[in-house]
């Protein structure tokens, strides 16, 4: 399938799980406001005269989606030509939206094929039924109301002008719209999981329908056939073990260390699946894996079970010019890039749903992503529907990237704010633990980031009480708090406690997951938590509050606040247009001077 116009953002949208037969449906759509929301009764989905082009996958809010307006326009209406080729007449043809912010209605020829809610998760469509195989016409509306404070929307404000830590919205698609083109029997879903201690990589997976199949599995380590398995089977799953790593390739009980995957050594396998009915080959599947384990113990984290220091960096993941949307696939790999060059082995994707792409290059270049949701700013019923229906796609589409090592369903008690008493959110939080945990038993769950947390499997803090340069009393309270874990689980940094009344650390290990935040604007004028005027007061504050975590005999790990400047905030090791405001080497010395390992004990004093 070839796409005939040029394209944006042209390339492939989920590597891990890759067909060759595929066309990409970004570029220029036609594009309409639908302020008075008349476009149901009226049909715009069956004709209408659209007054406006649009970039996609980018929002109308951005300056890339050629319309760059921020007012409140909360229906939006899509529209565009495409040709499905004749020699998949045969075929199934799937409609994939990577993300469209926040109701979605999709129709072909002028009718309704899909309605999805949520404007971070994927959804596909089988659109087949509804083909001419002519000119087809696809029109997709969005309904994203501005002001809603029980969507799940992460740093989008609610009001016009973005202000503070809130930055602009995204309305209606902001990641690439692509076809698909499938046999009626195929692979639907595969789940890989790597079970390290055993040499295993256990596998999950779900075909279409029932049948009466053969399925190929090659294995190949660099480029070299590792395994080549057939397997027969009557049904629609199937459920088996590789063996990956052979007996005696051992280090200190750890299978072939050196084809484990780390930041430092991102070792993937490629993996492909070929399934055959009737004598045929109905699917082909490319996708790859790392073998790696996460775990908590002692009050330490471990990778590969060996203790391992996460040294991260807040990510807000938004662009200048493209807001969510990353302006091409090369922005995430210079993100990636400049944050390990400064010494960081990871990120907190915050507040917002990674783009597969990203994933991808953070799978491929080692870079831990810890994986979170967007929240809403309050709590009803509604919202607890619209929380839990997401996150349980996105924890599904997102389960096999090495990368991922933490999943983070609530930050910061948003969603929640009356958790300290509310016997109804506290056990939302706990839902949403034992969710995720029961969903994937395979990593590590914070149940709310930075306080007022419940049962968790890391404590994780946030504290931007470090005081200036100027203010040498703060500076001596904040290094204090942090010195044992008594002064950590005592503090209460945001006005609120670590835990909720009635929860307790339970020896899980202790993270400082926000802290810093200092503006450094030079000749700029911004918002940060505190602010410096030139690169060497800089550079003595950042190794100040690192000093003080180094020095802490509990914390095994942070998170600094953050990689980049973000609008109005000038907080960031970079401008907004990914500029170093120092050299990442600097980062780095000071990153590297903090100790590797985590020292262990009974809960991390």
């Amino acid at each position: 399938m070839v796409s005939e116009e040029k394209m944006y953002r042209k390339e492939y949208p989920r590597p891990n799980f890759a067909r060759e037969n595929w066309q990409n449906l970004n570029g220029v759509w036609e594009f309409a406001f639908d302020d008075n929301n008349v476009g149901h009764r009226d049909k715009w989905y069956a004709g209408h005269d659209f007054d406006l082009k649009i970039v996609v996958p980018f929002c109308f809010q951005s300056e890339l989606s050629m319309i760059n307006v921020t007012g409140f326009h909360d229906h939006v209406w899509y529209r565009r030509k495409f040709k499905v080729e004749e020699r998949d007449r045969n075929k199934r043809i799937i409609l994939h939206v990577g993300a469209c912010d926040y109701e979605s209605e999709v129709y072909i020829n002028g009718q309704l094929v899909k309605r999805h809610v949520g404007g971070h998760s994927s959804f596909s469509a089988d659109i087949t039924d509804y083909l001419t195989y002519r000119e087809e016409e696809i029109v997709i509306y969005a309904f994203d109301p501005s002001t809603d404070e029980f969507i799940p929307r992460g740093k989008q404000y609610w009001k016009e002008k973005n202000e503070g830590i809130w930055y602009p919205r995204t309305t209606g698609i902001w990641q690439t719209v692509w076809l698909e083109a499938v046999d009626r029997y195929r692979l639907e879903d595969v789940r890989m999981t790597p079970d390290v201690d055993n040499g295993n990589l256990d596998l999950d997976i779900t075909l279409s329908e029932a049948g009466d199949y053969i399925l190929e599995i090659l294995v190949f380590d660099r480029g070299k056939i590792l395994i080549k398995n057939d397997y027969r089977l009557q049904g629609d799953n199937l459920k088996t073990v590789l063996k990956i790593f052979n007996g005696g390739i051992m280090e200190r009980g750890v299978h072939n260390p050196g084809k484990l995957w780390s930041p430092e050594n991102p070792y993937l396998f490629d993996i492909h699946f070929r399934l055959c009915c009737d004598g045929r080959e109905v699917d082909f599947v490319k996708s790859y894996f790392g073998m790696r384990k996460i775990h908590a113990e002692g009050g330490a984290i471990f990778l590969n079970n060996r203790p391992y220091y996460q040294k991260l960096v807040l990510d807000q993941g938004y662009w200048e010019k493209g807001l969510l949307t990353a302006p091409s696939d090369d922005d995430f790999v210079n993100d990636i890039t400049l944050a390990k060059r400064m010494g960081f082995n990871g990120c907190r994707r915050h507040q917002v749903v990674s783009d597969p792409r990203f994933l991808y290059h953070a799978d491929r270049l080692g870079f831990i992503v810890w994986g979170e949701m967007a929240n809403s700013a309050n709590y009803n019923f509604k919202y607890v529907e619209r929380m839990v229906t997401e996150w349980m796609r996105v924890v599904k589409r997102d389960y096999n990237h090495p990368s991922i090592l933490v999943w983070v369903p609530l930050n910061e008690s948003w969603g929640v704010p009356a958790i300290a008493t509310s016997r109804l959110e506290q056990h939302h939080s706990l839902s949403l633990y034992h969710l995720t945990r029961s969903l994937d038993d395979s990593r590590l769950v914070v149940s709310n980031d930075g306080w007022e947390m419940t049962k968790t499997d890391i404590c994780s803090v946030h504290n931007y009480n470090h005081g200036g340069e100027n203010e040498p009393e703060k500076q001596a309270a904040y290094a204090a708090s942090l010195l044992d874990k008594e002064s950590i689980l005592s503090s209460m940094p945001a006005g609120r406690s670590i835990y909720v009344p009635g929860y307790r650390h339970e020896g899980e290990p202790i993270m400082l997951t926000e802290f810093g935040g200092i503006a450094f604007a030079k000749d700029q004028n911004g918002w940060g938590y505190t602010t410096v005027k030139d690169e060497d007061t800089f550079l003595r504050e950042y190794t100040r509050l690192l000093a003080a975590i180094g020095k802490s005999k509990s914390i095994c790990g942070f998170c600094y606040t953050q990689l980049t400047d973000v609008f109005q905030e000038k907080n960031g090791l970079l401008t907004f247009d990914r500029r170093p405001k120092v050299a990442p080497e600097k980062i780095k010395q000071i990153n590297d001077a903090l100790p590797l390992i985590p020292r262990l004990s009974n809960g991390g004093n």
